[in-house]
């Protein structure tokens, strides 16, 4: 007797040249590896100790109410969340404050510094940009905080809207696939494909998608990618191909070791300096990494290796910043 098809709880729509009906995929791309690979890795050795604490060189920060006209300023939180202000509006990108990125209060990986902006110190959000519904993008205790002081629209990929509404049931949230556009609070918005997967536990992978997000604002373009692998860089040029050129990319560079197990869901510093050229970004806001312990590279890692990228492919380190919690980065116009 054949098996019954396992039903997507998240998502149910079409079949397209990345959804087969039940899963999302990456097409020509790599799957993620299965729980044998995980225990090899997990049980191999060769992970870094990072400190407990990992103090930012930045004070925590309470930012502006708004930014207008041709300013554009971003102010780094932690990991991959980001407070993106740029024409009178506020953004957040994958806002986590939670002390794990993990389903779990008591285990999982902890915080390592504390975030670059209080939650309380928040000016009023505007948007939301949730990536994928991996633990250190999609907090759903973050997000209850946000709705309760802010009520701000989020925007997801598809599937993950309804991990947000039954967590968040009031919240306003929009989802899409890739290839689509929305225009809302006065910018487009489209999500365009990266390379990744999904899960929240150990039965539903790949059942809600990951996207990137181009932001076209009055002060330029914003090229949004929460997390990514490197994929032969055929999304950074398929971005640049349908966008032109980004006054600021979010790219990620942390989270890669083993190369072996990470290579399809998390670029190194290379790759995203080479992401950079591809997509045609004047600046880069640098994020995902020295603030949870995800993989095996010891925390100053990812710096020290995004570094050598730079000039090993000409690149000045003012393009191209790898934002501490704190941090704030006037981008300049191009």
């Amino acid at each position: 007797m054949p098996t019954a098809k396992r039903r997507n709880p998240y998502y149910q729509g079409p079949v397209s040249d990345h959804f087969d009906g039940t899963h999302f995929f990456n097409p020509d791309g790599i799957e993620p590896l299965g729980f044998r690979d995980l225990m090899r890795w997990q049980f191999g050795g060769g992970r870094d100790r990072w400190p407990r604490s990992v103090p930012s060189p930045f004070a925590p920060v309470k930012p502006d109410l708004r930014v207008d006209g041709n300013d554009l300023r971003v102010t780094m939180v932690g990991h991959a969340t980001l407070l993106v202000q740029v024409a009178g509006l506020n953004i957040l990108t994958d806002p986590v404050w939670s002390e794990r990125a993990s389903p779990f209060t008591f285990a999982g990986p902890k915080r390592a510094v504390a975030p670059g902006i209080a939650i309380d110190d928040l000016p009023p959000i505007d948007l939301v940009f949730v990536s994928h519904n991996h633990y250190d993008h999609l907090d759903v205790v973050t997000l209850k905080l946000l709705q309760a002081k802010h009520r701000p629209h989020v925007v997801t990929p598809l599937g993950n809207d309804t991990i947000i509404r039954s967590a968040v049931p009031d919240m306003q949230v929009t989802a899409m696939d890739w290839g689509t556009r929305l225009s809302l609070a006065g910018i487009s918005i489209d999500a365009e494909p990266v390379h990744h997967w999904s899960a929240r536990g150990t039965g539903d992978r790949r059942m809600a998608l990951w996207a990137a997000f181009v932001l076209a604002t009055p002060a330029g373009k914003i090229y949004h990618v929460g997390d990514t692998g490197f994929h032969g860089g055929v999304n950074y040029e398929a971005a640049r191909q349908k966008h032109g050129a980004f006054r600021l990319a979010i790219l990620p560079f942390g989270a890669y070791e083993p190369r072996w197990f990470m290579k399809g869901q998390h670029q190194n510093p290379s790759e995203a300096v080479m992401g950079m050229q591809l997509a045609n970004a004047a600046y880069v806001a640098g994020h995902h990494f020295a603030t949870f312990q995800l993989t095996d590279e010891a925390v100053d890692a990812p710096v020290k290796a995004l570094k050598a990228a730079m000039v090993e492919h000409g690149i000045p380190p003012e393009r191209f910043r790898p934002l501490r919690a704190g941090e704030v980065f006037d981008v300049p116009s191009a």
